[in-house]
């Protein structure tokens, strides 16, 4: 349940920020928007910077989701998973890979269900979202694995972001619509 109440699901104002995260979303607001738009200041940063993370990046959507999917169930962020499961799957992902990383480390064993480049990212995702710190030997492969530096700084930034999503709506305690 929601610690403190969603603004109201027809707010029109501030109008410029409403108008631009309802852009972003389609027409529509998530309660997470809702909660956002507690603070007007809040809710414009925070869809700039993550529709950039969403859209404007050159990491792999699969990736990225995978990563995101990884940091929502470690934080037991419920919402995150709800809204990210479905895009891994669009992003080429598998049903019986988005349950495989409702357990993220053992979805580490599962070579069987995952590329070296997803387990790569798996690993760093868990190692950035349970210690902050990630091993040499984790970054070397996830760099490796992914052949660019662009491409590495994006999925590092991908996690440490969804963290603080995560954070967020488990903390104001946000559900899923």
């Amino acid at each position: 349940m929601a610690r403190i109440p969603y603004q109201p699901a027809d707010i029109a104002e501030p109008k410029a920020v409403v108008d631009a995260v309802r852009a972003r979303r389609g027409g529509g607001l998530l309660n997470l928007d809702r909660m956002l738009l507690h603070s007007p200041a809040l809710a414009r940063g925070w869809n700039a910077f993550l529709g950039e993370v969403r859209t404007g990046l050159s990491v792999s959507p699969r990736l990225r989701e995978i990563g995101m999917c990884v940091v929502a169930m470690l934080n037991g962020a419920e919402y995150e998973f709800f809204h990210h499961a479905p895009e891994l799957i669009k992003a080429g992902g598998t049903e019986e890979q988005v349950q495989a990383l409702r357990d993220p480390v053992s979805a580490l064993g599962r070579d069987d269900l995952f590329t070296p480049i997803d387990l790569a990212t798996i690993r760093v995702t868990i190692e950035m979202t349970r210690d902050v710190q990630v091993s040499d030997a984790a970054f070397d492969a996830l760099r490796v694995a992914l052949g660019s530096e662009q491409e590495l700084v994006e999925l590092v930034a991908v996690v440490a972001a969804y963290n603080m999503v995560s954070r967020f709506l488990v903390a104001l305690g946000v559900e899923p619509e």
